[in-house]
């Protein structure tokens, strides 16, 4: 029998989503592998089924809402959101910052559920955090897709993640060999 870390690897091969080259990370670091979670978002049975894997290890009764940064935790938190019948609103970029807009808003006590796809250093999952505590919100905690951060993205609220899968990253001036031969690409997260 299939374990769940050897599905969602199945499902990351099948649909492409798993990259290699040499990446430029939203990070600013460099890799040789990069999670193209769009590239699933292609396949909403995938992503259905991704959700579903998330929400086993999720107590939906602590949560009132699904929060998700733009561009790469859009799809999964709103799945997210459909199955556990909750709330489903999105943080995006303006002026490379995340905000609040559309008209969306988080009351005063409101627990929020934090969907990203994926986090090298949760740089995201942080600006989130910091929106959620501006506007008065309680962060209840985050739920992940894949965690490739080595354990070292913390943070203060509960982290659920699928499948952690660390790839070496570099700085852009400390890059192995082998990546300095190949052309860089920024996919984009």
């Amino acid at each position: 029998m299939e374990s769940e870390r050897e599905e969602i690897l199945r499902i990351f091969r099948e649909t492409g989503a798993l990259l290699r080259g040499h990446f430029v990370l939203r990070s600013g670091l460099h890799s040789g592998h990069f999670f193209q979670c769009a590239r699933l978002g292609e396949h909403l049975d995938k992503v259905t089924r991704l959700a579903e894997l998330l929400l086993q290890h999720i107590d939906i009764e602590d949560f009132d809402t699904v929060l998700a940064p733009a561009m790469g935790g859009l799809v999964f938190g709103q799945e997210v959101a459909r199955l556990a019948n909750k709330r489903y609103i999105f943080v995006e970029k303006v002026d490379d910052r995340l905000a609040l807009r559309r008209g969306f808003h988080i009351a005063t006590g409101e627990r929020i559920l934090v969907v990203e796809d994926v986090i090298t250093r949760g740089g995201r999952v942080r600006e989130a955090l910091e929106i959620i505590a501006a506007e008065g919100g309680i962060a209840a905690g985050i739920a992940v897709i894949v965690d490739r951060s080595e354990g070292k993205a913390s943070f203060d609220v509960p982290l659920t993640t699928l499948v952690e899968m660390s790839f070496p990253t570099y700085s852009a001036d400390d890059l192995p060999v082998e990546l300095k031969s190949i052309p860089v690409n920024k996919p984009g997260s």
